[in-house]
């Protein structure tokens, strides 16, 4: 880096020399362009002892006036600081779309368009008319669904999302991607279904309504009783179950709204009842007798994916529902165990020391010597009126701890094997709301966490207890009640999924069903590989309720094996299905399985299942097991799986959190005070609350700016390409907006010129302007021609992934054939055979030529040159080089707005310029002579360095530490490299 003195030296010396520009590469940090002035005389000579002096004089003027500015900086920074008063912005004016025009009705463009871009006013009135038009039916055209299209179909369902309430961004980045497949197809001329849908998701409907019910009138649902509440279920889906769909409509999602299904519709119950008594029948679902993930809270089993593990490194207290409290997590401790009729003790320690109450057997390793002694003994609880046996098991750790394990068969996914093998009695010492039960005396009735206090002090009682120790260990949580799970036993419907997942990891390696991105084909294998049966039974009441009975005999005296029949009655079971059963039959129970309609031949199987990878195997996988077995194809054909998206400090979406952010707000803008009002309609308590606008004051202190859709769904498209989690940051979704804004500012160009068209290149387009304001009426004509067409593709181009802008600038184009389409959304994709002209040698002349502009547009910002012209000098001792720049001389002078454009041959530049290195043939020289106040450049570049040098510090830091080379991908840690110089 050049030295800020040599630099002031040089620029004090302006009068005599040039002044030489050099980029330097930018750290990934500020991507901040260093540009090192470096001056030399154009043709060195011997200064003679005059101008030595002269020289001599202005550093020792500069020298004094840099001293005086920093006492002038002393003095401020010794001085309180005030409050800066800053001007109020003026508030930009809202442009909206006020012609009459009646849902449904094709927009009005007629007139001229609105001088600024507005996202209210460019996606008003256009999904109404798409929808009435039928645009997004397969059957639009005349298309035949009996008879098969040529050019191909394409069909996809939506990931149905919880009726709970609103989208998040998570939901829109799907929704982005599937619209634009979806419209990439449609304008393919496929016959092309996106079939919607909502799911009535169990557990956290029901979690939302109960909060609900206790908020306002202060029941549970227990005391309103399962049929009024179910009536109070449906009719807060009936309210707010709209909004989902409202939001869809807002992405500009361009399904079947004809065929949109609802999780609980009849259509489903029927085939949820249907693929239900089928397995059945087969012996796959089966009632069982096992350890379940169990919510207190909920009163439920709860699936995998419903519970969050929570590390913890050491003692912790964590809040859990029901306490007051906090309870202590994360800590092992000891107590011990007396052998039955001796003297001996067994030391054996436990994180969750409330279990001992239901112990019934300590476990060594038969190969322990230190145990031989008690081998075939027993111990005796302290508390219960128990005796339990010492045996011996190779799954205990000989170096864990004492050796020793407390066996909890009941409580313990490891303990229950354990129990099994060895034929242990299963204790059941918590109930299902977690509170002590069954034969354990004083603590029977506690809740469980308050009888792991009184436990402890129990065992110290007694001479039992031994010590507390630290101890890092996973809390799982249900993630819909933040409850602490516990492991219980409890009768529970299971499907045997053993054969079903070996047909769907076969599928895979056969190359029938091919997964997207193919990192997760691992995780595929590996999890239907060791899968296990599928608890499909919750203890709740809104759901598809298990289509199962019991038979209930009411006494009678009559001789055995003869029944009045009208003694006999029937008892639904009360349980409900895992709402993943309902959702893993969507790919065909939504076109009216297991009748055989029309729809289902059509649509079944489908093309592409897209959604994000977290649920690959909670649905993914089972529509896959689903689907071969009831339906004995495949669901579709390729999976494509997203990255999740995360907020911009790479957090996991969270209510508590406050960053989750409703796409339309996004989309429409929303102010910090409306962000946090939006929180009060939430379930959240109050600490949550706090916890949540805190959150939101830091994310977004001035609100959320007006995006719109178009920009929003080109950014979370641009963001998959990097192939990981999507930390979004708002700014850059507000970039996206002002791109709109720049193809918008585009147009009235185009106006001026066509009419009624638009070409999205700024440069293109501006580059036209010397032609077109010359009078050859053929060049004129021709480049109409060219322009049009540009317009026309590209609007084409990019219509998929932003559909509202697209249509808008496509109906302001002049028709170009006597049938054109109706709408951009139903015109055929441009095809390459359709425009094959291409210029290799022409292409990188431009590109060559953008370059230029490029450089020297930075140089003129660096400069805080704005609007100021100045004379342009460009140098280059290449024939080639040379021809291209003359040919693209005009062009250069109007994207560089530069008062003249000289090409020099031979001759040096005029003294007073700034050198802009362009390429190894080419120098291009901006005169700066009486425009650059010399102290501010100093002060600007003083200020430059010392960023630029921090920033380098800090990325040379990050590129030394121990874990960078494993932590940074290889193309980041390769642009390092290349800005760094060490």
């Amino acid at each position: 880096m050049t030295d800020v003195k040599q630099v002031r030296d040089i620029i004090s010396d302006s009068d005599t020399s040039t002044t030489r520009l050099t980029s330097a590469t930018s750290t990934n940090t500020g991507n901040m362009e260093n540009i090192v002035s470096d001056l030399s005389e154009s043709q060195p000579v011997e200064k003679s002892a005059a101008q030595l002096k002269k020289e001599a004089k202005k550093k020792e003027k500069l020298q004094k006036f840099k001293q005086k500015q920093e006492k002038i900086q002393e003095r401020a920074q010794s001085q309180p600081k005030t409050e800066k008063r800053t001007k109020d912005k003026k508030e930009k004016e809202v442009i909206i779309y006020d012609k009459p025009t009646a849902s449904g009705d094709k927009k009005d463009v007629s007139g001229t368009m609105p001088e600024t871009y507005s996202p209210k006013y460019v996606e008003a009135a256009w999904y109404s008319w798409w929808e009435k038009m039928g645009f997004f039916k397969p059957e639009y055209g005349g298309k035949s669904l009996e008879k098969p299209n040529p050019s191909g179909k394409f069909i996809m369902i939506i990931p149905p999302p919880n009726v709970t309430g609103n989208l998040h961004l998570g939901h829109a980045l799907t929704n982005a991607i599937e619209d634009s497949v979806t419209r990439w197809h449609r304008m393919k001329g496929h016959t092309t279904l996106w079939n919607p849908g909502c799911d009535h998701a169990g557990i956290a409907t029901q979690v939302v309504v109960e909060k609900k019910l206790w908020k306002e009138q202060q029941k549970t649902r227990h005391e309103l009783g399962r049929k009024k509440f179910l009536e109070e279920v449906w009719k807060w889906k009936n309210e707010k179950g709209h909004r989902i769909y409202e939001q869809l409509r807002f992405m500009g999602c361009s399904v079947d709204w004809d065929r949109a299904t609802f999780t609980m519709d009849p259509k489903m119950c029927r085939a949820v009842t249907e693929a239900f008594v089928r397995l059945h029948d087969e012996g796959l679902i089966y009632r069982s007798y096992r350890l379940v993930n169990w919510s207190c809270t909920l009163r439920s089993a709860i699936s995998d994916i419903e519970v969050d593990k929570f590390e913890l490194p050491g003692r912790t207290l964590l809040s859990v529902p029901g306490y007051q409290e906090k309870v202590e997590f994360g800590v092992l401790v000891s107590f011990a165990y007396l052998v039955e009729d001796s003297e001996a003790e067994i030391i054996v320690a436990t994180t969750r020391i409330e279990t001992m109450l239901g112990d019934t057997a300590v476990a060594v390793h038969p190969k322990d010597n230190r145990y031989n002694h008690v081998h075939g003994k027993f111990v005796v609880h302290p508390f219960c009126n128990r005796r339990l046996p010492i045996v011996c098991d190779e799954f205990v750790d000989m170096e864990f701890g004492t050796g020793a394990v407390k066996i909890t068969p009941a409580h313990d996914h490891n303990d229950y094997e354990v129990g099994k093998r060895h034929n242990l009695p299963m204790v059941n010492m918590m109930d299902d709301a977690g509170n002590i039960c069954g034969d354990c005396g004083v603590f029977t009735g506690m809740k469980r966490f308050e009888a792991r206090k009184a436990v402890i002090e129990a065992l110290k009682e007694k001479g039992l207890y031994r010590d507390t120790k630290d101890n890092p260990m996973v809390v799982p949580i249900c993630n819909r009640s933040k409850d602490v799970v516990e492991p219980l036993l409890k009768v529970q419907w299971y499907v045997n999924c053993t054969e079903m997942a070996q047909n769907a990891a076969q599928a895979v390696r056969d190359g029938e069903l091919k997964i997207i991105p193919e990192i997760h084909v691992k995780t595929w294998y590996h999890w239907l590989e060791n899968i296990r049966d599928w608890c499909i039974s919750r203890q709740l009441w809104w759901g598809h309720q298990i289509p199962a009975y019991f038979i209930e005999i009411s006494r009678q005296v009559k001789p055995p094996g003869a029944v009045d029949a009208q003694k006999i009655s029937l008892k639904q079971d009360e349980d409900v299905l895992d709402t993943w059963f309902s959702s893993g039959l969507f790919p065909f129970a939504i076109f009216g399985w297991p009748e055989n309609t029309l729809d289902l031949q059509t649509f079944y199987p489908g093309t592409l299942l897209e959604t994000g990878y977290d649920i690959l195997f909670f649905w993914v996988a089972r529509m896959v097991m689903l689907g071969t077995k009831l339906m004995g194809k495949l669901p579709f054909k390729e999976v494509f799986l997203h990255s999740i998206v995360r907020d911009a400090h790479g957090r996991k979406m969270s209510k508590s959190l406050g960053n989750v952010i409703d796409p339309i707000d996004v989309i429409h803008g929303i102010s910090l005070e409306g962000l946090c009002k939006m929180l009060k309609d939430t379930n959240l308590d109050q600490k949550e609350l706090e916890k949540a606008k805190e959150g939101q004051k830091s994310d977004y202190p001035n609100g959320i700016p007006e995006c719109g859709t178009d920009a929003l769904r080109f950014a979370l498209c641009a963001y998959t390409a990097q192939g990981r989690d999507i930390n979004l940051d708002i700014n850059r979704v507000e970039g996206y907006r002002h791109f709109c804004n720049k193809l918008w500012n585009a147009v009235k160009f185009a106006l001026l010129y066509l009419g009624n068209s638009f070409k999205p290149v700024s440069d293109f387009q501006e580059s036209l302007k010397p032609i077109f304001q010359g009078g050859d009426s053929l060049v004129i004509n021709s480049c109409q021609q060219v322009l049009y067409t540009c317009l026309h593709v590209g609007l084409r181009l990019i219509s998929p992934f932003m559909p509202f802008v697209s249509e808008e600038l496509f109906q302001r184009l002049p028709s170009q054939l006597e049938k054109s389409e109706p709408s951009i959304c139903v015109t055929p994709y441009p095809e390459l055979k359709m425009y094959p002209w291409r210029e290799k040698q022409l292409e990188k002349d431009v590109d060559f030529i953008q370059g230029v502009i490029h450089k020297i547009r930075s140089v003129r910002s660096d400069y805080n040159l704005a609007k100021t012209r100045v004379d342009l000098y460009l140098k280059s001792d290449d024939d080639e080089t040379k021809k291209v720049l003359f040919k693209f001389r005009e062009v250069l002078q109007a994207l560089t707005c530069s008062a003249t454009v000289d090409i020099l041959d031979g001759e040096g530049p005029a003294r007073g310029c700034a050198v802009v290195y362009i390429s190894d043939q080419c120098e291009a020289y901006l005169m700066l002579k009486g425009v650059v106040d010399i102290a501010k450049e100093i002060s600007r570049l003083d200020q430059k360095q010392e960023k630029l040098q921090t920033q380098a510090k800090k990325l040379k830091a990050a590129m030394e530490a121990s874990d960078y080379e494993i932590k940074v991908p290889m193309d980041v840690r390769a642009g390092n490299k290349e800005r760094v110089i060490y």
